[in-house]
This record gives C-alpha cells, structure tokens and sequence, in this order.
C-alpha cells in the first residue's frame, strides 16, 4: 500500500491471501486514497464470494494463478480500457452471486468494519490478541472488544466459529 501511494502505478497485479491485510481489504483502501488505479486479482481462489468480494472492492479484473497467462494479459488491458474483466471459470457463479444479493448472510457480513475484518483475518490466522495489537497498534483490550463485539453482532459463540465465519466468507482462505 505504502509503494502504491508514492509510485502511482496505473494496475496492481495483487492476490486476496497476503500477510497482516488481506489482499481484498489492502485493495479497498488503495482506491480510496486513488480511484485511478486499477486492480486485478491473480489469485488461486476459484470461489465467487472471493470475486465478489473483490469487485465489491474496487477490482477491475479476477483472474485464477492456473490460467493461461495471455487471460491475466487481457485482464489488464481491460482494466486499462476501463473495463472489468473476469475469468470465465467463474463467470456464472459470479452472476448467481449477485442475483443472490439481500439475503440475510449478506446483510450479516455488512455489519463487520474494515477494521473488524483486518482482526478478524489475524485472529483466524492463528494470531494471539497480544499479537493482533501490536501489529495494528491498537491495545490487546481494544482487540478483544472488536472481537466480542464482532461474535455479539454475528450471534457467534466461540472462537472456533469465528474462524469458520472467516473462511467461509472469504476473510481468510485455508
């Protein structure tokens, strides 16, 4: 994030798995500070929920690590038209996705901050709340309410279901 801000590039060539932010949340916050770049996922995550995520995001194109490399090729040049570009792999489930929009999982996974969702994705990594903190420096009794508060608002009782909830919504992947 630090090196998209200081060299401007036109794409970034990122993947959703990536160290202390995931690449999906490192991706929304870059478009933030500038629209103009264009993002393309290589990732090898062939799951909708990934895609979706990433489009939610601000992505310009999602291509699978096991494609051709002439698809990444012409994702980029889409991107760089202005288009979006996703691999074919997962077009249709990707299109179901979203006619599957408003139901009560999505309306959940909404209640989650982009900083909830960074502690989320260290917790579920094997991270301790020690750990989580000073990476984020935030305090450990700062971490542990976003957690509580993260399982009250998802009506999650342990720990290990919080995990769950991560990969199962794309936060983390296994």
């Amino acid at each position: 994030m630090d090196q998209a801000a200081t060299l401007r590039p036109d794409v970034i060539v990122a993947d959703i798995s990536m160290p202390r932010l995931n690449g999906i949340e490192a991706a929304r916050q870059i478009k933030k500070t500038d629209q103009n770049i264009k993002i393309v996922f290589l990732t090898m995550h062939p799951d909708a929920t990934y895609a979706a995520n990433a489009f939610e995001a601000g992505a310009s194109g999602f291509v699978l690590k096991h494609a051709a490399p002439s698809e990444l090729i012409t994702a980029i040049k889409e991107a760089m038209k202005g288009q979006t570009y996703v691999t074919p792999l997962i077009a249709g489930d990707l299109i179901r996705n979203y006619q599957g929009r408003g139901s009560p999982e999505k309306d959940i996974l909404k209640k989650i901050s982009p900083r909830q969702q960074e502690i989320l994705q260290l917790l579920a990594e094997g991270k301790s709340a020690k750990e989580v903190a000073s990476i984020l420096d935030l305090s450990t009794r700062t971490v542990e309410f976003h957690k509580y508060r993260m399982m009250q608002q998802l009506n999650i009782k342990t720990s290990a279901e919080l995990v769950q909830y991560a990969v199962r919504h794309g936060i983390i992947s296994v």
